[in-house]
């Protein structure tokens, strides 16, 4: 049985986030090795957990590159890796919510396909394909980003699914996104822009969470060097509880630009409503750091099939098998997500 949420039941987990104060980690997944291992440490902290997968991620999953701006490679990348996720999911017994990574203008024919492999996978099995599809239309004026979103919202509620719009910029650069050079005024995103996207998102339904910026940049940056300001969250919130009416911390947030980011500033957007932090670069060192450690440890039985300190003709087939190095790379980032997990206050959530 599937485990992927829906987005009623996504909800109830983001209603429990915030009242419990916890967020979920996010991760950016390429290889069946990487969800493989982001499943086996969310069983192992016994949590929900959050898989993404970003345009040119999707096409890796599948051995493609993006060429051309064609879109075919990413869409058929990100439905199988859906698929395999709807099948594995039940084996590590961890509800999943799946969802897919900055979409901006020019890749919406990218959710589009997927929308409509989605449309097909709701027909025959009667819940979604994904739990959410993410709109990051951050660099087009506000009214455009908004307008645009709300078409999308309206088919993704059809299917009980979420929309994850993205306010303001996040700097730094990934997956071929390049905000390095951003002014930095745009990193800070206003509470009237929340209040804004809030209120007209209502119109359709309440089917979204909003990643408002608050200094968030991609990548890892020394402490210090990036100012986050966890406070424009607290005064989106107020300025919508006091103009709607409503409860305390009405919007989901989601913390884009987790990975170096100090526990103090996670914890503290936490309490201000984040549900839910990226966690990509991180990740990637950590796959990363378990193979090169396991080449460390092992480099001279690495330098050919025959020969090695035992002998001239001892095999070193056991060594060099995938299954021995992969594997010390998904361990190791089972390990980084379980810190994540424990610095999120996301541990034992099921």
């Amino acid at each position: 049985m599937s485990l992927v949420l829906s987005y009623s039941q996504a909800k109830k987990v983001f209603e429990k986030a915030k009242a419990d104060h916890f967020a979920l980690p996010a991760v950016n997944v390429t290889t069946s090795n990487t969800i493989n291992a982001t499943l086996e440490a969310a069983k192992s902290v016994n949590s929900p957990t959050i898989i993404q997968f970003s345009h040119s991620g999707a096409a890796f999953f599948i051995g493609k590159s993006i060429s051309n701006n064609d879109q075919r490679a990413s869409i058929a990348g990100a439905v199988a890796g859906a698929k395999y996720i709807h099948e594995v999911s039940d084996l590590y017994g961890v509800p999943v919510l799946l969802n897919t990574d900055h979409a901006a203008k020019k890749l919406l024919p990218w959710v589009d396909g997927m929308i409509k492999h989605g449309e097909e996978f709701y027909k025959q099995h009667g819940k979604p394909l994904f739990t959410s599809h993410m709109l990051d239309l951050s660099e087009e004026p506000l009214k455009e980003n908004i307008e645009v979103s709300k078409r999308y919202l309206e088919k993704l509620t059809k299917l009980d699914m979420y929309i994850e719009i993205e306010l303001g910029v996040t700097g730094g650069e990934e997956d071929g996104v390049d905000n390095t050079g951003i002014e930095s005024s745009k990193l800070y995103t206003q509470p009237e822009e929340v209040s804004y996207a809030y209120e007209e998102l209502m119109k359709v339904s309440e089917n979204f969470v909003i990643a408002a910026s608050f200094g968030n940049v991609h990548g890892v940056y020394k402490p210090g060097n990036v100012k986050l300001e966890p406070a424009i969250l607290k005064n989106s919130q107020d300025y919508i509880q006091k103009k709607f009416k409503t409860r305390n911390n009405e919007v989901s947030f989601v913390f884009h630009g987790g990975s170096g980011s100090e526990p103090a500033a996670i914890r503290e957007a936490i309490s201000y409503g984040v549900v839910k932090m990226n966690i990509d670069t991180d990740i990637q060192w950590g796959y990363w750091d378990g193979v090169r450690k396991y080449y460390q440890k092992n480099e001279a039985f690495l330098q050919s099939q025959l020969g090695n300190p035992t002998g001239n003709d001892s095999p070193n087939k056991k060594y060099y098998d995938p299954r021995v190095w992969l594997r010390e790379g998904e361990t190791s980032i089972k390990n980084r997500l379980a810190q994540a997990f424990e610095e999120l206050n996301a541990v034992n959530r099921v």
